[in-house]
C-alpha cells in the first residue's frame, strides 16, 4: 500500500517550503525529564521546590494558592477581562453540557437472560496543567477545567508556573478548580502523577505545555492517563480562487505568534492566491508587534502549496492532518463534508481559529503532529470512562456457557473450562458436544 504522500506525488507544488521540522527541532529533553520525575517521585516537595528555583527563578514556600490569594486575584482582575472570561466559561460549559448529553449509559438484553451494558463514570481526580508560556493565555484554564467540572469529576486540581500572571489564578478559580498549585514544568507533571506531601496524585493529566511538559506526560503515561502529546501549534487553510489573501495572511500570523515553532500553511488550487498570500504575509509582518515570534515561525515553518484540483486539496489536507483547519472555498460547507483529518474545523472565512482559541465554546486543546488521523481534541468525554458490565440469569447461562466450555477446552485452559461449566446442570453439561 502506498503512503499518503506517495499517492500525491506530482500533484502539488510548494510555493514556499518550511526550512525546518517543528517536531524534530525539539532539543533532546528525555534524559533531563527522566531525572526530574525520579527526583520528584523520591523527594516530593523538596525536589519540586528546587526545580522551581532552578527553572522558574522563584523560591516557592507554599505551593497551594490560598483562598485569600484567589479572591485577591479576582478582585485585581480588570472588570472587562473578568466579563470576557466568564463569557468564555459559559460558552465552553454550554457546549460541554450538550456533548455530555450524547454520552449515554446502555442496557440491552442481547439474548434471553443475558444482560449487557455500560456506565458513564466520571474520572475521580483530574490534574489540569495550565501553561504560563510567552503570554498569559486566559483561555487555557477554561478549556481544561470547565469540561472536567461538567463531566462530574470529584476533584479538579490545577498546576501553573509560579511566575504565571495573577489573572491565570483568577481564571483557574472562576473555571472551577478545586485546588490550585503554583508549580510548573516537568516537575508539575511528576508531582501530579505520583503525588507529594502537598500535591495529590491524580488519575489523569490534561493540558498542553512546552517540550519538557510534553515529555513528562509521555513518561508518566500508564501511571496516570493523559489527554494527548502536544507538539507545536499548527494551522492550515485550504482555499480556492475565492480566498481573500489579506484574511488568510492575518489568520496564519495570528496562530504564528503563539511560538517560534508554530507550523502554518496554505493549500490552494489557485496559484495567484498563493503568490498574493506570500506577499501579504510579509506586508502584515511589517508593523506586527509580535513579528519577532510570528516572523520566525513563518520563516522556518511556514508553507504554501498549490494543488491541481479540489480532490488533491482534500487529500493533501488529510495527509497533513493539522491541528486547526480553516476552509475558505466557494462552498465551504460542501468542502467540509469531504474532510476527515483535522483537530478542529473552521468552516467559511468568518470562522477564525482565534474565536475557538478564546471563547466561542469548542475546546482549543487539540491534536498536533498528524495525530488528528486517529483522535480528536480534548472534550467532556475525555473526563469520563465507559465501563461495561453484564449479568445473567439461568437462561443466559444456558445460552453462553456451552460455547465458553468448548472454547476453554480447545484452548487447554482447564480452569476456565471448569468455571464455565460450574453453573450448568449435569443434564446441560452432558449435552455439550
Amino acid at each position: 500500500m502506498t503512503s499518503r504522500l506517495e499517492a500525491l506525488k506530482g500533484r502539488f507544488t510548494q510555493v514556499k517550503q518550511p526550512s525546518r521540522d517543528a517536531i524534530s527541532d525539539t532539543a533532546p529533553v528525555e534524559k533531563t525529564v527522566k531525572q526530574i520525575i525520579a527526583n520528584v517521585r523520591n523527594r516530593g516537595d523538596a525536589a519540586v521546590r528546587e526545580y522551581s528555583l532552578a527553572f522558574d527563578k522563584v523560591n516557592v514556600t507554599n505551593f497551594e494558592i490560598t483562598d485569600e490569594e484567589k479572591q485577591k486575584a479576582i478582585a485585581d482582575l480588570d472588570p472587562q477581562t473578568r466579563e470576557d472570561t466568564e463569557f468564555a466559561i459559559a460558552n465552553v460549559r454550554c457546549f460541554a453540557e450538550a456533548q455530555l448529553k450524547t454520552i449515554l449509559p446502555l442496557e440491552i438484553e442481547s439474548l434471553p437472560g443475558l444482560h449487557l451494558g455500560h456506565r458513564v463514570i466520571p474520572i475521580e481526580i483530574v490534574g489540569c496543567y495550565v501553561p504560563g508560556g510567552r503570554y498569559p493565555l486566559l483561555s487555557a484554564p477554561v478549556m481544561t477545567i470547565v469540561p472536567a467540572k461538567v463531566a462530574g469529576c470529584d476533584h479538579v486540581i490545577a498546576c501553573l508556573p509560579p511566575n504565571a500572571h495573577p489573572a491565570m489564578i483568577a481564571g483557574c478559580h472562576l473555571a472551577g478548580a478545586d485546588r490550585i498549585f503554583r508549580v510548573g514544568g516537568a516537575q508539575a507533571i511528576a508531582a501530579m502523577a505520583y503525588g507529594t506531601e502537598t500535591i495529590p496524585a491524580v488519575d489523569k493529566i490534561v493540558g498542553p505545555g512546552n517540550a519538557f511538559v510534553n515529555e513528562a506526560k509521555r513518561q508518566v503515561f500508564g501511571q496516570v492517563g493523559i489527554d494527548q502529546l502536544a507538539g507545536p501549534s499548527e494551522i492550515f487553510i485550504i482555499a480556492d480562487e475565492t480566498g481573500n489573501a489579506a484574511t488568510i495572511a492575518s489568520d496564519l500570523l495570528a496562530q504564528a505568534e503563539h511560538d517560534v515553532r508554530t507550523r502554518v500553511g496554505l493549500v490552494t488550487t489557485d496559484r495567484k492566491l498563493a503568490e498574493d498570500v506570500l506577499k501579504e504575509v510579509e506586508r502584515q509582518l511589517d508593523g506586527l508587534p509580535t513579528a519577532p515570534v510570528a516572523g520566525a515561525a513563518w520563516k522556518h515553518y511556514g508553507e504554501i502549496t498549490t494543488v491541481e484540483d479540489e480532490e488533491t486539496m482534500i487529500a493533501y489536507s488529510d495527509y497533513i492532518a493539522t491541528e486547526h483547519l480553516q476552509v475558505h472555498t466557494r462552498d465551504p460547507q460542501a468542502t467540509a463534508k469531504k474532510l476527515r483529518n483535522y483537530g478542529s474545523l473552521f468552516i467559511g472565512e468568518l470562522a477564525s481559529v482565534v474565536y475557538s482559541d478564546k471563547c466561542c465554546g469548542t475546546n482549543h486543546t487539540l491534536p498536533t503532529m498528524a495525530a488528528a488521523r486517529y483522535t480528536g481534541g480534548l472534550w467532556v468525554g475525555s473526563y469520563v470512562k465507559i465501563a461495561t458490565h453484564q449479568w445473567l440469569d439461568e437462561r443466559g447461562v444456558a445460552a453462553v456457557a456451552p460455547a465458553a466450555v468448548r472454547q476453554s477446552a480447545t484452548e487447554k485452559l482447564e480452569g476456565h473450562r471448569r468455571a464455565a461449566a460450574l453453573r450448568l446442570s449435569p443434564k446441560q453439561l452432558s449435552s455439550i458436544a
